[in-house]
């Protein structure tokens, strides 16, 4: 062979084996985070939990005594689409995948702790899998009490296609084509994209425990959002404002942030003179002295509503009482607040009133006098933070209440157990309590301190 065919030959092959390898930019837009055989391009922080390449596959490995652990890409990253398959053989292998990931280096006496935007990967009974969850900050943000259609998304045991859309302030999920999380937050605009080994404690039984990662791709130019086919609830920390597809969806806001545009007093034409007040996107009833609508007074909505699904920011001062009403029609002419049912807002602590009734049908989402909330204390955000109120009253007239996205009470009106329960309580000599047709909202002036904002309601039919 002369050297001329062994220099063609050799070229040859060079471009045979360079066009056969996997490059990091594919044609159709997408860059490969991960080349299938080593970790270039991530390293690892916080916990020690293991990360290798095998077949193709990253797989993390748990180890006990150790906090949650991350594969952290070097790169940051802004608006972007991101793909991947996760796949968890045992539920003791919760996971997930930081998108804007964060990083401080000085936390945990200068150990370090990542924080940030997680979408999880949930395989336990709760399956909140592909919700977003705040770790190490706010805690959850999207749980799928939200969107409870979507739980039966993820699959144990087999490979689960993640889609994750992070573009400007909005954050949606997929998980095997579910759509499953809607989130409007603009608290991080760039950070990293990591995959978590969640710690197992003190659990010797599930170390070695594994959970696999593949396909990994990003797109982060030229980026078009998927809309949602299916209609979910958006949850949003942008004040005073719906998302189109919200508006697509029927859903407005009853407090537009700066004006009292649709309340007046739930005892006369107009909006209260003192008392109400709205700075910085933020409606307050002022504290006076803790008696019931004998300062300003309660305020109303204007319009009527029959079945509907309202959502409401509210956070409470030191010792403070208040309550969203629904189903009042003004038509008791109480001395004191407007007649209706009761979303109480109630510092459990503090407060008496939450010591009184019955079996504690006082406490802070209860329907008042009436049903207790079951609700857990490390769902509800502390005195001085804003917590998300919502309660829903489909057309068949079943109800429930929520706070920060867990349901904690579910009754029907106008059931034999309904009735039962009026019939022991302060409302039994009104007739037909509760039952009306339809009714007002109502905001509770009690004489403490109470801050309201995203105050939105959809219609249902």
């Amino acid at each position: 062979m002369n050297k001329q065919i062994l220099s063609f030959f050799v070229l040859s092959i060079f471009f045979l084996v360079s066009c056969g390898q996997k490059t990091a930019e594919t044609e159709d837009g997408w860059t490969n985070l991960f080349d299938g055989e080593t970790l270039n391009g991530w390293h690892q922080l916080d916990g020690v939990a293991e990360f290798e390449v095998v077949d193709g596959v990253i797989v993390g490995t748990s180890v006990p005594n150790t906090p949650n652990s991350f594969l952290v890409t070097d790169k940051t990253y802004g608006d972007f689409i991101l793909e991947l398959d996760i796949r968890v053989d045992d539920e003791s292998s919760n996971s997930g995948v930081m998108a804007r990931g964060q990083y401080n280096p000085d936390a945990n006496d200068g150990a370090g702790r990542v924080f940030g935007y997680q979408v999880e990967c949930d395989p336990k009974e709760r399956a909140w899998s592909g919700g977003v969850y705040d770790e190490a900050r706010r805690g959850w943000l999207y749980p799928l009490t939200y969107n409870p259609e979507a739980r039966s998304a993820f699959k144990l045991g087999e490979f689960n296609t993640y889609r994750i859309e992070f573009i400007g302030n909005t954050l949606k999920t997929w998980v095997n084509g579910q759509e499953v999380a809607y989130l409007v937050d603009d608290m991080d605009a760039t950070g990293f994209i990591a995959l978590q080994v969640h710690g197992i404690g003190k659990n010797p039984e599930n170390a070695g425990k594994k959970t696999y990662f593949r396909n990994i791709r990003i797109q982060t130019e030229n980026l078009t959002p998927t809309p949602f086919k299916n209609e979910v609830f958006v949850v949003s920390t942008i004040d005073n404002t719906l998302t189109s597809y919200e508006e697509d969806n029927g859903w407005k806001l009853l407090f537009d942030g700066k004006t009292s545009n649709g309340w007046r007093s739930a005892k006369a034409e107009t909006f209260p003179e003192k008392g109400w007040t709205i700075n910085d996107g933020v409606l307050t009833i002022e504290s006076s002295d803790g008696r019931e609508s004998a300062n300003a007074g309660d305020i109303v909505t204007e319009n009527q509503y029959s079945a509907f699904d309202l959502a409401f920011d509210f956070k409470i001062t030191e010792g403070a009482n208040s309550g969203v009403k629904y189903f009042v029609t003004l038509n008791e002419n109480n001395a004191g607040s407007a007649i209706g049912l009761e979303y109480q807002i109630l510092d459990d602590e503090r407060h008496p009133d939450a010591k009184k009734g019955k079996d504690g049908n006082r406490t802070l989402a209860s329907l008042y006098d009436l049903i207790k909330a079951d609700k857990q204390s490390r769902f509800v955000r502390p005195i001085g933070e804003w917590n998300k109120g919502r309660l829903i009253v489909y057309p068949d007239n079943k109800v429930e209440h929520y706070i920060n996205g867990l349901k904690v009470v579910e009754y029907t009106r106008g059931s034999d157990e309904f009735r039962a329960l009026v019939a022991e309580s302060k409302y039994a000599k009104w007739d037909n309590f509760g039952e009306a047709e339809q009714g007002h909202i109502l905001l509770q002036d009690h004489g403490d301190e109470v801050h309201y904002k995203n105050i939105k309601l959809k219609e249902l039919k």
